[in-house]
């Protein structure tokens, strides 16, 4: 199938069962970063990683996605996108079934390692809701395709736990890995090729990623308050659980994984967004999006001891800022993606390497800051970050006047 013609050129919009399967598949893949998260301590008693050295098994994988948008992504303006998904995909294959067989420290954190380097196929995908949609309707498809990394992100977690509980720890690495395998089936039949305009080498291509951040004031904004937010949703992600468990509330594994399901609810803000979006009104609605990120941490101060208004209460503070991360993303990325299609990658990977670093700060700091100051020290310092990004957002509205 021949590369489509540029995004201004296009007579017929994105199908629906296209953008399905595009959703579909970023929700597989992301979902592969976050498995290990809540199975941390089986998964270290069972490989011989000490406790201190636990955190690496989260760590490393982020590190491999980082470095995997920075100097993967990137590649998607420069040779076939849907050869660098397929490889992509098999690599991630050949991680998980290292994790689901692991028994030793090395080959899980080396396993862990390729996961996170090959999952970021996913930020290949997600572009090409944009490249084959019409300029009206990017917002939605880009909403659409967000929805289901969303999902990806959200449901990871819970997956995990409740796999882990009934199978063990292994289980879910080796079925995520059947799972992306089928997946790299569907993907070689149905995935259009996009061949980006032939043009610089490889080398040049990540010299121009400084000279896009420095010239795009778009991207620095866009990045700044995603990352703002991301810190804040890591933040609640990883410290929540704990709270949760301790006895103020007193939830077991299968109780907080229902938890995590119900928080899935804000998820329907993406396809919302995208349709703002497409009309207009991304300024209003990414201030009401970093407002919601902000009151969600306040929610739970009202009733800080405990018991079931408290449950309540947190559980809504989990809807309405996942919510605001989901809005906040696609409303960012329908902003980023108008910048040009023959730099879309690129600029993709900067802000997802900008805000995912954010989101590593934040889980960082949640398990620190709830061990030092508890939930109340967790609520004020996530509500601390969208309100930076807030702040930032009304020098824009200045700057609009």
């Amino acid at each position: 199938m021949q590369a489509a013609p540029p995004d201004t050129t296009l007579q017929q919009d994105i199908p629906r069962w296209m953008v399905i399967l595009l959703a579909a598949a970023c929700g597989i893949i992301v979902a592969n970063l976050y498995y290990a998260q809540p199975l941390i301590g089986p998964i270290s008693r069972a490989t011989g990683i000490s406790p201190g050295a636990a955190g690496l098994i989260v760590t490393l994988t982020q590190v491999g996605y980082g470095l995997g948008l920075l100097f993967i992504v990137p590649m998607g303006d420069l040779f076939e996108n849907r050869k660098l998904v397929l490889i992509g995909l098999a690599a991630t294959c050949l991680g998980l079934a290292g994790a689901a067989l692991a028994q030793s420290a090395a080959q899980l954190l080396v396993s862990v390692l390729v996961i996170g380097l090959a999952s970021v196929g996913a930020q290949v995908l997600v572009p090409y809701a944009a490249h084959f949609s019409l300029p009206h309707t990017r917002g939605r498809a880009v909403g659409s395709v967000m929805s289901g990394l969303l999902l990806g992100i959200l449901l990871a977690r819970p997956l995990a736990s409740l796999v882990a509980d009934l199978f063990g720890w292994h289980a879910i690495f080796g079925l995520s890995a059947v799972l992306v395998a089928a997946l790299g089936v569907v993907l070689s039949r149905h995935l259009p090729q996009r061949r980006p305009p032939a043009g610089m080498h490889y080398g040049a291509l990540l010299g121009s990623m400084w000279v896009l951040v420095k010239t795009t004031p778009v991207l620095r904004r866009r990045a700044f308050y995603h990352a703002m937010l991301f810190a804040s949703f890591s933040m609640f992600w990883t410290a929540s659980p704990l709270w949760l468990a301790s006895p103020a509330f007193g939830l077991s594994q299968k109780g907080i994984a229902l938890f995590a399901f119900a928080g899935v609810i804000g998820v329907v803000a993406a396809p919302v967004a995208g349709r703002l979006a497409d009309r207009g009104w991304s300024r209003p609605a990414t201030g009401v999006a970093l407002l919601c990120g902000s009151l969600s941490f306040l929610l739970p101060l009202l009733a800080p001891g405990g018991g079931d208004v408290a449950l309540g209460l947190l559980l809504l503070a989990a809807i309405l800022l996942d919510f605001a991360v989901s809005a906040n993303l696609v409303l960012s990325q329908r902003a980023i993606y108008a910048l040009g299609g023959e730099i879309r990658s690129r600029l993709n990977g900067l802000f997802m390497a900008t805000f995912f670093a954010g989101g590593a700060a934040g889980s960082g700091l949640g398990g620190w800051i709830y061990a030092q100051a508890g939930w109340r020290g967790v609520a004020w310092l996530g509500f601390a970050f969208p309100c930076a990004a807030l702040l930032y957002y009304l020098t824009e509205l200045r700057g609009r006047r």
